[in-house]
């Protein structure tokens, strides 16, 4: 319940939305409650007397009471809608923008499915939980303690009918509820497994029919497509069951006034048109215990969303910029002083071990290693994308950790190991690394990434539509797509995460030229090709986390066996093309 009243803290301008809407639910329960009585001073006095003028005069009334009770429900649904989807709106914008604030770290704690999952289908069952659950809240109660007091004001004998079954349905009510709690928690990470099953199978739609795997896919979602029926089946069986036992309930009580009521009749001690207002009061109270019955169904499985986007919201941030953090970065010279580093705190190993590296600012410096040396994980300590475990990462003679996170990031250009393009048209996608840029700059970014070459094929140019993620160019032009974008920002430190593997050897060398003209910025250049990195000014070899030997090529060709070896695998090993050896696989 914690967790909902401050969801709740996000209705901000639609609180007053909310209010009205609960205000008119009043309005319209008393109009209706009025009614009933009416209607037995109509049977009671008009038909008994045959007053028709009277007959009509009420008859009027319980119009207006209920043309009213329809334009203030009217009311209330417009206030309810908007207070239900603008709080919705406010809950997922407040999930996107702390997750833009998670750390790489924070994110390995949620999976992509389960965080869309949380931002749709839990921010819709509080959406529906406000829009369907706002109106019995309100009315439920009202009507309860109103028809009852109404009733006894009318006939206490019959009243007392109430009295025994009002505690039964609530008996039905909880034990409902507290079976039914729990399974709608495990309802939601059941949807969260099948969102992932779904994103997965889509994003690797074209790995799927290369392999021919579409049959395995499809077995794997109907595994978890019927889990989630399964336990869909399992959670509203049970949740179903409040409705034929309150139905049960309520005819059993009216049969009972009726055979109660008919013998006080017919004894002469109540009148016809008191047992009318008294089933009519039956009806509405019964009607009231059903829609909070409803409304705790709903408030049931709403507190299992929101303690699921709770968990969103309540991620500690592990990465943030200090309070007054420095906001330049003097240059591109990096340090890293006995840096340990391990992924999660309980990890019985370190992936980065005792690192001590000085890299002077303006050198370009190749980073090779095995698959699993955590280079990668290297790199990633430079622009705080985590943060060292020991030790200290410095960039520009300061401690990572002292500069504001955006200033940071901004002096720190990374093409990361798997490129990233979005929706939208090449221009919109360069513009992510200066939206200031012109065109003479766009353009300048991609003649030295020779992205060019293939833009200037292209029909529109610098307006040509990617669609998703790319999917309209080939990896080596994304490749090159991403380097240039990331030349855009005008980095103080560039860092390429094997980020040419995917073009040819030409191509590859005349990036390396290109970048080579660029002075004053240091170079971080992980390869999987030795030809890609035997020409920077000093080449680091990790193994196993750990700095196996730093040099230049001619020296670690003279002295360092790992060296020699993936030299010998591609040079001379039939790998003359310079394509991945064993030794040097993507990290």
């Amino acid at each position: 319940m914690h967790e909902l009243k401050r969801l709740l803290a996000y209705l901000g301008p639609y609180r007053r939305d909310m209010v009205l809407g609960g205000l008119l639910v009043l309005v319209e329960t008393a109009f209706e409650l009025f009614i009933p009585v009416l209607m037995a001073d109509i049977i009671d006095v008009g038909v008994a007397q045959r007053d028709v003028t009277f007959i009509i005069h009420k008859g009027v009334q319980m119009a207006v009471c209920a043309l009213l009770a329809l334009v203030t429900g009217l009311l209330y649904a417009r206030f309810a809608a908007r207070a239900a989807y603008g709080w919705g709106a406010r809950v997922r914008q407040a999930q996107f923008e702390r997750v833009q604030q998670y750390a790489f770290s924070d994110l390995d704690r949620f999976e992509t499915g389960s965080l869309v999952t949380r931002m749709t289908t839990d921010v819709t069952v509080l959406q529906n939980a406000v829009n369907g659950g706002l109106r019995p809240l309100v009315r439920g109660p009202v009507m309860l303690v109103m028809g009852i007091g109404l009733s006894l004001w009318m006939n206490a004998g019959l009243a007392v009918i109430f009295l025994v079954c009002t505690p039964v349905l609530g008996l039905i009510l909880f034990a409902v509820v507290r079976k039914v709690a729990p399974m709608y928690s495990r309802l939601q990470a059941v949807v969260d497994r099948l969102n992932n099953v779904v994103q997965e199978g889509l994003a690797a739609i074209r790995a799927v029919k290369a392999f021919v795997r579409g049959e395995y896919e499809e077995e794997k979602f109907a595994a978890v497509n019927d889990e989630l029926t399964e336990t869909s089946q399992q959670t509203f069986r049970i949740a179903v069951l409040n409705l034929p036992a309150f139905q049960l309930t309520m005819y059993t009580a009216t049969v009972l006034i009726l055979w109660f009521g008919g013998n006080m009749i017919l004894a002469g001690t109540l009148q016809v048109g008191d047992l009318t207002g008294v089933l009519s009061y039956v009806l509405q109270v019964m009607n009231a215990l059903m829609m909070i019955s409803n409304m705790f169904l709903l408030l049931t499985r709403s507190l299992a969303s929101a303690r699921r986007i709770a968990q969103v919201l309540d991620q500690e941030i592990t990465l943030s910029s200090p309070a007054g953090g420095a906001v330049q970065v003097p240059d591109g010279s990096i340090d890293f002083q006995h840096v340990c580093f391990k992924y999660r705190a309980d990890a019985r190993e370190y992936a980065l071990a005792d690192v001590d590296l000085h890299i002077e600012a303006g050198q370009t410096v190749g980073i090779l290693g095995g698959t699993g040396s955590a280079k990668t994980t290297l790199v990633q300590l430079i622009p705080r994308l985590y943060d060292a475990t020991q030790g200290v990462v410095r960039v520009g003679g300061r401690d990572v950790r002292e500069y504001d996170l955006a200033a940071l990031r901004d002096a720190v250009g990374i093409v990361l190991q798997k490129n990233v393009l979005f929706s939208g048209t090449v221009r919109d996608n360069l513009k992510w690394g200066n939206s200031e840029a012109t065109d003479e700059e766009l353009w300048a970014a991609c003649r030295a990434a020779k992205a060019d070459e293939f833009l200037a094929r292209m029909p529109k140019g610098l307006d040509t539509d990617l669609g998703q993620g790319g999917v309209n160019v080939s990896g080596g032009q994304k490749q090159r797509l991403c380097i240039a974008r990331t030349l855009l920002k005008h980095p103080k430190v560039l860092i390429f995460d094997d980020s040419t593997s995917a073009v040819d050897t030409a191509t590859g060398a005349a990036i390396r030229t290109a970048l080579a003209a660029m002075t004053g910025v240091t170079k971080l250049i992980i390869a999987q090709r030795i030809t890609s990195v035997m020409h920077t000014d000093r080449i680091i070899i990790l193994e196993d986390g750990r700095v196996h030997a730093v040099g230049t090529h001619e020296s670690l060709l003279a002295s360092d066996p790992i060296y020699q070896e993936i030299y010998a695998s591609q040079m001379k090993g039939g790998d003359e093309d310079g394509g991945p050896s064993a030794q040097c696989e993507k990290a």
